[in-house]
């Protein structure tokens, strides 16, 4: 796991417009991950970013431990150098086996800043497919992120009896509350994890959808499914319809103008409110505030969910535990897959070794035996050279669980060191 490596930011310590200052626009991220991974010197890359976090995983070109990148990181997806500091305060690092853990635990939901919720599950994968398109996550990440997900599938398992609320189902509360029982239409704006969450709840409830996105034919298939009608962006920018709220959780920065704005609020019988998930916003708070419309953006939602959170971490207290569980068995079973061929060709030395001996002898001193004295010959030392490996080998497999690479690489250098005097005696006869 030493060459994993992750660099990110979320609400748990920075705040919303810390983080936007780190999102890279969704429809950028294919086109800037291969230079994003030239940029880090990393040899497999992947990016997330959600309304609340943004997450650098990566792994080292060489199979080296990985180093702590946020200098990098904040020079790459700010675009200007961090102050004395900055980069330390703001983002946060993870390396080897605290990385794996930490992906699992966001993947899990745990991270989320609503305990327990599911849409991060899609949006990992989201980042992935990214990934796996421009040829940036290779055979680590994609290990890791497949044991990620599968960890979000046990999660929903464990937690099949618990009440695992999002970000979104709140937000939905907040649409039903501000409507009051009147059968107002809502608007989604963009067809992210979180609009589609919404866009269910709100069915369940009796409410008139409207889907809207700057592809037509992704809104209507969202559409079709909560049994909604479907605009494109434009036209829904230039003739609002009446609403009663407006969710938007779209990649991009200010989507609705003042002017657009204006509009929404006069074709309403009353103000609509506003959800908004962008980050950065998808409507600007001062412009919302000009247009005489409620808005409530991610620092109102989070707040909101604080309140429930340590609540939800205590039923999804089976989750965690199945977390360390596989973590643990992560760790076993990388650190052996990683030293296996070392193992391997050590096991073949010894044998190796002892073969050359027995040659040696078999030219001299052992000359006289027979053929079948001399196969018998051959077997039990075969045997011996086998069994012998096995002290060293069982050795460090434990050192390479318990005491980390470092020393498993001494004990290498100090074997390849005093291996080539052996050999050359073995060679030459010289005792």
């Amino acid at each position: 796991m030493h060459q994993i490596g992750v660099v990110g930011l979320s609400y748990r310590h920075a705040g919303v417009d810390e983080v936007a200052r780190f999102t890279v626009p969704r429809a950028e991220v294919p086109a800037r991950l291969p230079a994003l991974r030239t940029l880090l010197k990393a040899s497999e890359l992947l990016y997330v970013g959600t309304c609340n976090r943004v997450e650098v995983l990566y792994a080292t070109q060489d199979g080296t431990p990985a180093g702590d990148l946020r200098q990098e990181v904040f020079r790459t997806l700010t675009g200007r150098e961090p102050a004395p500091g900055e980069a330390a305060r703001v983002l946060r690092a993870w390396n080897g086996e605290a990385a794996v853990e930490h992906l699992l635990l966001l993947a899990c939901g745990l991270d989320s800043a609503q305990a327990g919720e599911r849409e991060i599950a899609a949006q990992l994968r989201g980042a992935w497919e990214d990934s796996r398109a421009v040829h940036t996550c290779g055979p680590i990440l994609d290990r890791l992120m497949g044991e990620a997900l599968g960890m979000a599938r046990r999660m929903r398992q464990l937690s099949a009896g618990v009440q695992t609320p999002s970000l979104a189902d709140l937000a939905a509360d907040r649409v039903l509350q501000h409507l009051g029982g009147r059968r107002e239409r809502v608007a989604l704006l963009g067809v992210s994890p979180m609009t589609r969450r919404c866009a269910g709840v709100l069915q369940a409830s009796g409410i008139s959808l409207l889907i809207v996105n700057r592809t037509l034919e992704a809104a209507q298939e969202l559409a079709a499914s909560v049994a909604g009608e479907a605009v494109s962006l434009e036209a829904f920018r230039l003739r609002p319809p009446p609403l009663g709220a407006l969710v938007l959780a779209a990649g991009g920065t200010a989507l609705l103008d003042q002017a657009a704005l204006t509009r929404l609020k006069a074709a309403a019988a009353r103000a609509p409110l506003l959800v908004d998930f962008g980050v950065p916003p998808n409507v600007a708070p001062d412009a919302a505030q000009r247009a005489g419309l409620s808005r409530v953006g991610m620092h109102e939602l989070i707040e909101l969910a604080q309140g429930q959170r340590l609540a939800q971490l205590v039923r999804l207290a089976p989750v965690r535990a199945a977390i360390d569980e596989r973590l643990a068995r992560l760790r076993t079973e990388l650190a052996l897959r990683a030293i296996g061929p070392r193992l391997a060709h050590l096991r073949e030395t010894f044998e190796q070794i002892a073969a050359d001996e027995l040659a040696r002898a078999l030219r001299g001193e052992l000359r006289t035996l027979d053929e079948r004295e001399r196969a018998r010959l051959e077997r039990i030392v075969a045997t011996l050279a086998h069994r012998l490996a096995h002290l060293p080998l069982a050795g460090l497999r434990a050192a390479a669980l318990h005491a980390g690479s470092d020393a498993v690489e001494a004990f290498f250098d100090g074997a390849h060191a005093q291996r080539r005097p052996l050999l050359d005696g073995a060679d030459t006869g010289e005792r």
